[in-house]
């Protein structure tokens, strides 16, 4: 089986990828995430979470078995991608534009190894209520928002301003689970891997005494 590695800091998609049994290794690259002249919401994504996979994959001394996940999510309102905020004045005008409005979250996931590259771009809709100034800055002041696409994190705090979602949910925290589990299926690597080596264990009661 070949052996995965995380390109990706993000403790959410640590979780993520720990949730449906699959062990992995980090591999962090420093990669440019900055917006090209003309590139679409979509094309970014797509773009850096391949950039990331590959590399993650370059760094490698043995990358014949490897196979490199790499992950970028983007918060966009009305074609404009909404980033991790430079400081609390950014993170307060971002928030108050997405009260009581839909926005798009986009998520993409790459994975790559010696012989090809393949990924998949999933968008989620969501929609959030009308927030109160008070909140913003409470909210804010929590820390949570710091390190944020957006400045908000839905597996947090933030979860109360959501209204409605039309998605995934898990693409909207950081890594969509299910186009996920299929590509790395195409790579031979299954999901479930901790359930199944326990699966395989006797069970004490079953052992012979």
């Amino acid at each position: 089986m070949a052996t995965l590695y995380l390109a990706s800091g993000s403790p959410r998609r640590r979780e993520l990828l720990a949730q449906i049994g699959v062990p992995f290794t980090p591999r962090i690259v420093p990669v440019d995430e900055c917006v090209l002249p003309g590139e679409s919401a979509e094309a970014y994504v797509e773009r850096l979470a391949r950039e990331k996979a590959l590399a993650a994959l370059a760094t490698l001394e043995q990358a014949a078995d490897a196979v490199v996940l790499g992950a970028d999510t983007a918060v966009v309102l009305e074609g404009r991608i909404l980033g991790k905020p430079a400081d609390r004045s950014e993170a307060l005008e971002t928030l108050g534009a997405l009260s009581g409005r839909e926005h798009q979250v986009l998520t993409a996931v790459a994975l790559a190894s010696p012989a090809r590259v393949t990924s998949r771009v999933v968008v989620s809709q969501v929609g959030f209520r009308a927030l109160s100034r008070a909140e913003i800055e409470a909210y804010w002041a929590s820390g949570e928002p710091r390190d944020k696409a957006g400045s908000y994190g839905i597996q947090g705090l933030a979860a109360v301003f959501v209204r409605q979602l039309q998605g995934s949910y898990s693409a909207v925290v950081g890594l969509p689970l299910c186009e996920t589990a299929e590509l790395l299926a195409e790579f031979a690597i299954p999901c479930w891997q901790a359930r199944s080596v326990a699966a395989s264990r006797p069970n004490a009661q079953e052992m012979d005494p």
